[in-house]
């Protein structure tokens, strides 16, 4: 058994919501900015992931986004959670302690 492959597996199905928890925290967010707080974090995300999870989010109404222009360089898309993006995130985050708790005491 491959264990790199566990452990991505994991990841990835953490990595909504630890998206939504940015978003929710600095209330809105550029996405490079969101890709340094990942790494920070040690969750090693790129740009070929990130993008369509945003737009995936961003299409089930859960994100909403501005143009902001830039003075070096194109304009920046800076996303936000709408109302139903912040009931999401909510509900992933309940569903998240309640998980992590039950490992917690099954591997304690």
């Amino acid at each position: 058994m491959n264990i790199e492959n566990t452990e991505s597996q994991m990841r990835k199905g953490l990595l909504e919501l630890c998206i939504l928890g940015i978003i929710h925290k600095e209330k809105e967010a550029y996405p490079s900015d969101i890709l340094e707080q990942l790494k920070q974090a040690n969750l090693i995300v790129l740009e070929g992931t990130l993008y369509p999870l945003l737009t995936r989010l961003k299409n089930a109404e859960m994100l909403t986004y501005r143009w902001e222009e830039s003075n070096s360089g194109p304009p920046r898309k800076y996303y936000s959670l709408t109302k139903s993006g912040l009931k999401f995130y909510h509900t992933l985050n309940e569903s998240w302690i309640e998980l992590s708790n039950a490992v917690n005491h099954l591997t304690s």
